[in-house]
């Protein structure tokens, strides 16, 4: 089983894991860190964050870059000619449309790497969905173990995993709903994982994950499957999260280092449940 106090007790070059960070220290972390698979969570529509995933990617100057928001078709046509305009790659990726926060947030993630090879990470809608009615393990394909997606989960963290999906969709989901919101959400962290182990056995390293801070949690999801299916491969993981004025974020968060940002301006999220 996974031991994310025994993952998070190790230290690399010097490097002390499980803390919170500033973000102006974040390159000189990853730079010494110097992981071979480097998870960078965001919330999505937050500015800074891209700001300083960006940052890390420089620092890291990785050969793959993997993206949660592009497809395997998207990606291929990416090169470094486009990242060099990026309202034209916008264009290219058919960016308006595909339901992410403006492309001017992603543009300094991949001008941070440009010569890196781009890799897209999302799979079809369609198998998203089948993944809530149908095993996980015959969704995924080949490699389902690997991945533990051959095991259900222990029932506490099921019944914990389905509060906490409910309570990210504002408490308006049918109950009956909620398993399978954790099983897609659950064969997502395994395709991320996927993904970057192939960019970087394709790649040789390092490779950097572009991903949202649920994704990057290292006691469950993407970095936890990394280190499942590869025990070999130095992982990291970068978690920002928001706090308001008044707020306070503990001390054990599931990331190696974690930031925290004021919140974004952005419209009540359950507005559209009311």
């Amino acid at each position: 089983m996974f031991s994310l106090a025994l993952a998070l007790a190790v230290a690399g070059a010097g490097v002390v894991y499980a803390r919170e960070i500033a973000a102006a220290d974040l390159p000189a972390v990853v730079a010494r860190a110097a992981p071979q698979v480097l998870v960078l969570g965001e919330v999505h529509d937050n500015p800074g964050h891209h700001l300083n995933q960006a940052a890390a990617v420089a620092a890291l100057a990785p050969r793959a870059l993997v993206f949660e928001m592009l497809s395997p078709e998207q990606a291929a046509k990416v090169t470094p000619e486009l990242i060099a305009d990026p309202a034209r790659l916008a264009e290219v990726l058919d960016w308006a449309k595909s339901g992410w926060p403006e492309f001017s947030l992603y543009a300094p993630i991949f001008a941070a790497a440009p010569g890196a090879r781009i890799v897209g990470a999302a799979l079809p809608r369609d198998q998203v969905r089948r993944a809530m009615a149908e095993p996980l393990a015959e969704v995924f394909g080949p490699g389902a173990a690997d991945y533990g997606l051959d095991r259900a989960y222990a029932p506490d963290l099921q019944a914990q995993l389905e509060a906490e999906s409910q309570a990210d969709h504002c408490n308006a989901l049918p109950p009956d709903l909620l398993p399978g919101m954790v099983a897609a959400q659950r064969l997502r962290d395994a395709a991320f994982a996927r993904a970057a182990l192939g960019a970087l056995e394709d790649t040789g390293g390092p490779v950097a994950v572009i991903t949202g801070t649920g994704h990057a949690r290292a006691d469950r999801a993407v970095p936890a499957m990394i280190r499942a299916a590869r025990p070999g491969v130095r992982v990291a993981t970068l978690g920002q999260l928001e706090a308001g004025p008044g707020e306070v974020v503990g001390p054990d968060q599931p990331f190696d280092w974690w930031i925290v940002t004021p919140p974004t301006a952005r419209p009540d999220p359950c507005a559209a449940f009311q």
